[in-house]
């Protein structure tokens, strides 16, 4: 007979464990990466930077309207890496950008869904394409993002027959959210591999944004003053609605009240709303809320008030869930209690997990939930939100 005991320790990568690592650092011209990178270099180590070039057309390397931000966004670059006398090279990920993040955001907004770039972006370009561009001889690849990694120590340890202990240990990485629940990006790299996410350095992730700042402003760095980007990663100015028009161009539709039926007016595309919507509808005698799109007649419904019980879920489902690290806990009959997430907030909502096919579940909160449309990824956290363990793709 064999028994065994399995325990586990945490730790967060120590400063020497970093020590002749070679690390690229993916310096963006933002204050959070400039200060990742000042980080590092206060520890002694001196990473590769790295500014990945990103456009969002596939026509033109030069397009002066879909470039608009690189000039700037290379010359902050260029000022960090100098100041801490660390190399820059560019990659040029742009025709990368629109076969992979572009292509998937077109082809969901053109079904009536509500997809995430940024999520995608992460997966397939800064842990994706730079990877295999540039990044194969890293052992890390650091970024300004606002999360932490995690390496637990599994230790499985066993009596053979002749009572001999026997022991072996695994090393697994897991994503952790943020002490600053504003900041916490760990929704966005929700759908990195599990490989990307051992590669994975978030110098600032234990941070505070002001922490940021002030180490910012106390180091003179470049970028300490300039606004967080608001849009679409690598989208700089570029307005989202003007990003999908360039793509999709107009089709425009009845907009119709949900309540009485009636007409209030006429959209431009179906694709440049999504549930939940309250500004930039512009129709009178509002406020109005989008509250339903339906795709086959290509009309907008909406209502007067936030809270028309069609406009809540409590219970939906999820397809293609992917793990991170492990999969969820789960048993067959009971429901696994978790936090969630559906849309880059600071709150996390309390919910129960059940698994009823391969890759697909069942999501209840707690409470009903406003705005909940097939599309969005729910991202999944343990009961404490500390662990994120993955996201999966909502259909309703």
């Amino acid at each position: 007979m064999v028994f065994r005991l399995f325990y586990t320790t945490f730790a967060v990568m120590k400063k020497e464990e970093l020590k002749d690592k070679r690390i690229a650092l993916l310096l963006s011209g933002g204050v959070d990466s400039a200060v990742a990178l000042h980080e590092l270099c206060r520890q002694g180590l001196k990473p590769d930077c790295y500014y990945i070039k990103i456009g969002a057309t596939p026509e033109s390397d030069n397009d002066a309207q879909w470039d608009c931000s690189m000039e700037e966004d290379l010359e902050m670059a260029t000022s960090v890496a100098h100041k801490y006398g660390c190399r820059l090279e560019v990659v040029d990920c742009h025709h990368d950008y629109w076969e992979r993040v572009t292509r998937y955001t077109m082809d969901k907004v053109r079904a009536g869904l509500t997809p995430n770039p940024d999520v995608m972006c992460n997966r397939l370009i800064k842990f994706g394409a730079f990877d295999e561009k540039a990044g194969k001889d890293y052992d890390f690849i650091a970024t300004g993002h606002y999360a932490r990694t995690e390496v637990e120590t599994i230790s499985n340890c066993a009596l053979d027959a002749s009572q001999q202990p026997t022991a072996n240990s695994q090393r697994i990485t897991w994503l952790c959210t943020c002490p600053d629940p504003v900041k916490d990006q760990t929704d966005f790299l929700a759908q990195i591999y599990d490989w990307q996410l051992k590669k994975a350095l978030f110098p600032i992730g234990g941070m505070m944004k002001d922490e940021v700042r002030q180490i910012a402003e106390q180091e003179h760095l470049a970028p300490a003053h300039r606004k967080d980007s608001q849009g679409i990663c690598f989208l700089g100015k570029i307005n989202y609605n003007d990003y999908v028009r360039h793509y999709l161009g107009e089709q425009p539709g009845e907009v119709i009240e949900l309540e009485t039926g009636k007409r209030i007016g006429q959209h431009r595309g179906l694709w440049f709303h999504t549930i939940g919507q309250r500004h930039g509808l512009g129709f009178g005698g509002g406020p109005w809320f989008v509250v339903k799109k339906d795709m086959s007649t290509n009309t907008l419904y909406v209502s007067h008030g936030y809270d028309p019980e069609s406009a809540y879920s409590q219970d939906f489902k999820v397809h293609d869930l992917h793990w991170l690290t492990l999969p969820l806990p789960t048993t067959p009959t009971t429901p696994t209690a978790i936090t969630f997430k559906i849309r880059h907030t600071p709150e996390f909502i309390k919910g129960q997990f059940t698994a009823i096919g391969q890759g697909e579940a069942v999501i209840h909160a707690e409470k009903p939930i406003h705005g909940v449309a097939p599309g969005q990824f729910c991202v999944v956290y343990d009961a404490e939100h500390h662990h994120c363990y993955g996201s999966g793709e909502i259909t309703l």
